[in-house]
């Protein structure tokens, strides 16, 4: 079955009559049919308004139905499928159609099935080191990050493969983007705690784009993140299109900061596990991710356990 909701456009005299009939099937549908847990779309992690929208509509779906999803806030789901198995494989492929990252099932047909002990394992498994120094430079999962050149806020110079034996991340950021200041309370709370769970395992690393290190300072000490650690890239006037490498020469902002902001995680090897363009819904969701980073990347060789 099938329930369409209707927006307040809907004709008045339709109200009534309609509030009364869900009232009276929602309590037979949803308690009924559905496994504990399974009809919250607020609990599924990393996702969106959007998603969690979707998510009703996937609740009232025809079986065989499933719902996947991915780090980073990928998900996808199908219904109407011959058996389980066959809308799970659509709804992963589907699902894995906009992300690097590995799409798990969230829930299959009325059951919840999602495993809170693999999701934040699924950025590995981790590449050992010389796996690490075969791999191709670049911005994508498996690859091993660009080695930007930037200094500290004291002038000092620094580089990404000065960081290599600690996981970082690397977030590229304006004070004059909107989505930005945003998010940066919540990578404030991120900071925080991992600067009392794991410490010196992780570095942030915080790039301006398209204004001085002047200017991205004076918002952050004025709106509260004075304690924040920010790195200098360069930038100078709003028209910065280019971010300085290591060996002097210069790489397109397009080819790793198109969006605003932008994050990588990049493992203790110097290998990218995870990008993510665009704000981040809530950065504390993926400390156990980070933690997990932490305790498994940066190894001679892969563990028996990866």
């Amino acid at each position: 079955m099938r329930i369409v909701y209707l927006t307040r456009g809907v004709i008045k005299t339709s109200l009534n009559l309609l509030g009364a009939c869900l009232l009276f099937i929602s309590p037979l549908t949803v308690s009924t049919t559905l496994a504990e847990g399974v009809n919250e779309p607020d609990a599924i992690p990393h996702v969106g308004r959007r998603a969690r929208e979707s998510y009703i509509s996937y609740l009232y779906a025809t079986d065989h139905k499933a719902f996947a999803v991915g780090p980073g806030g990928a998900w996808a789901w199908q219904e109407g499928l011959a058996s389980a198995e066959d809308a799970q494989q659509k709804a992963i492929e589907y699902c894995q159609r906009y992300t690097q990252q590995r799409c798990v099932t969230y829930a299959l047909n009325n059951k919840l099935v999602f495993d809170h002990k693999q999701w934040p394992t699924l950025w590995g498994p981790y590449l050992s080191k010389l796996e690490s120094m075969n791999a191709e430079v670049g911005n994508k999962r498996g690859q091993r990050f660009y080695d930007l050149a930037f200094n500290d806020e004291k002038g000092n110079k620094r580089k990404i493969s000065d960081f290599q034996g600690k996981v970082v991340l690397l977030h590229f950021w304006g004070s004059w983007c909107p989505a930005c200041m945003i998010e940066f309370p919540s990578l404030q709370h991120l900071q925080n705690m991992i600067n009392s769970k794991i410490g010196k395992q992780v570095e942030l690393i915080i790039l301006q784009g398209r204004e001085p290190f002047a200017v991205s300072r004076q918002w952050t000490n004025e709106n509260g993140f004075s304690e924040m650690a920010l790195y200098d890239s360069g930038a100078g006037a709003d028209d910065s299109t280019a971010f300085k490498l290591a060996d002097g020469k210069v790489i397109a902002e397009k080819m790793i900061a198109n969006v605003y902001p932008s994050s990588y995680l990049i493992d203790k090897n110097g290998v990218v596990v995870f990008a993510h363009r665009g704000a981040v819904n809530n950065w504390l969701e993926y400390f156990d991710f980070i933690q997990d980073v932490a305790a498994k990347s940066g190894h001679e060789v892969l563990s028996k356990t990866d």
